[in-house]
């Protein structure tokens, strides 16, 4: 078996107000949440020596951690500037950047892309001392039209969904285990492919040994010229009963991060754990790869169009009154110089009010997230009337 490396990879992200609602309504949810997070920095000190993590926050997520009304609604259950702190300091963790509303790119206005991936970084810096370095797309939704905002921003690679890469040069099917050249315009940014079967099971529930058999399994299927190969697998890590179970041991700390590290730590497997900036600066992709548009793959949903967020005419609806809103904004944003201090102020909360708007998870969780949506888009377009 070749050299296999090991890029570990957790989503986090809480849609805007979230914690605050749920530590009044729904405590115990709260707690498994918070606590998610600070498992995540801690178990990465524990093995500080052969352990490595990735893990991508949303703006608006690492917002909600830095408010002091936050801080002091959870404190009864994790020191949040402490758990920050362990995450700015950390020697094995790299931290990816998101949009800062955690919008679904190819769905919102292309004008708003540069001030989410603006803000998106800037946030991450301020928090963890930082830029990043990788990008992770909210839902796992990119479209090649994506990369020169994302170079624009400052951003290496990007990790995408491994059933959306498609080789430029070869009619075959993609080898997944390695890195990817990707080129829009002239642009090219690296690619990391995410392995979308053992990802499922890593937010399902997995333990170390049938990981281990998997990847071997998998790479034989895969032999490659590479006498390196990376498999790199992202889920989230605050949902799902294996991320928030109570008891440690029983969940996927217990049950595969600890065993795992444990059979690295003591050499029984030829697997690493590894940076994956350090990995693509070591082996930069040579093969240029064709993205696919489409979004991140779960259960029996390939990801390959946006029907999760866009299916339903209420949705579209809500996505076409966002263009319509955002359009007035740049209307109104050409000639800003030309309004007075209190109509400049208006004018940026109401750019707040439609980047909020941009949120994934106002689509996702059905109509009363909808609605609150489209309320969002109201106030903004109430501040912009007779700006026009």
């Amino acid at each position: 078996m070749p050299k296999i490396y090991y890029a570990l990879g957790l989503h986090m992200h809480q849609p805007p107000l979230n914690l605050d609602v749920l530590i009044e309504t729904n405590q115990l949810e709260a707690k498994q949440i918070i606590l998610s997070y600070e498992r995540a920095v801690r178990y990465a000190y524990m093995y500080e020596d052969v352990a490595f993590l990735h893990i991508g926050f949303s703006g608006i997520l690492l917002n909600q951690l830095q408010n002091p009304k936050i801080i002091d609604k959870y404190k009864k259950f994790v020191d949040i500037p402490k758990m920050i702190e362990m995450y700015r300091c950390s020697k094995n963790i790299e931290i990816l950047g998101m949009g800062f509303y955690h919008p679904i790119f190819p769905l919102i206005p292309n004008y708003d892309w540069s001030e989410q991936l603006k803000l998106g970084v800037e946030i991450v810096e301020k928090t963890f001392g930082r830029r990043p370095k990788g990008f992770l797309p909210s839902e796992m939704a990119f479209s090649m039209e994506m990369i020169p905002a994302l170079k624009s921003a400052g951003y290496e690679y990007v990790v995408i969904d491994d059933v959306h890469i498609n080789p430029v040069y070869f009619d075959e099917k993609p080898d997944c285990f390695k890195p990817y050249l990707a080129r829009y315009k002239g642009v090219g940014i690296s690619v990391i492919p995410r392995n979308c079967d053992i990802s499922q099971k890593q937010a399902q529930g997995m333990d170390e040994k049938w990981f281990l058999n998997e990847v071997e399994k998998k790479i034989r299927e895969y032999p490659g010229s590479e006498s390196q190969r990376l498999i790199t697998t992202w889920s989230d890590g605050e949902n799902g009963y294996y991320f928030r179970q109570p008891n440690e041991k029983e969940g996927f700390y217990g049950r595969f991060f600890v065993p795992l590290l444990d059979k690295i730590k003591d050499k029984k497997k030829s697997i690493k754990m590894i940076s994956l900036s350090d990995f693509i600066n070591k082996h930069p992709a040579n093969e240029e790869t064709i993205i696919q548009t489409g979004t991140g793959n779960i259960s029996q949903d390939k990801g390959y169009d946006f029907s999760r967020w866009n299916g339903s005419q209420q949705q579209r609806d809500s996505i076409k009154k966002l263009y319509k809103i955002s359009r007035k904004y740049r209307g109104v944003e050409l000639n800003i110089d030309q309004f007075d201090k209190e109509s400049k102020e208006q004018i940026r909360r109401a750019r707040k009010y439609i980047l909020n708007a941009e949120t994934s998870c106002y689509l996702f969780w059905g109509d009363a997230w909808l609605t609150k949506m489209n309320n969002i888009l109201d106030k903004a377009d109430m501040l912009l009337q007779n700006l026009g």
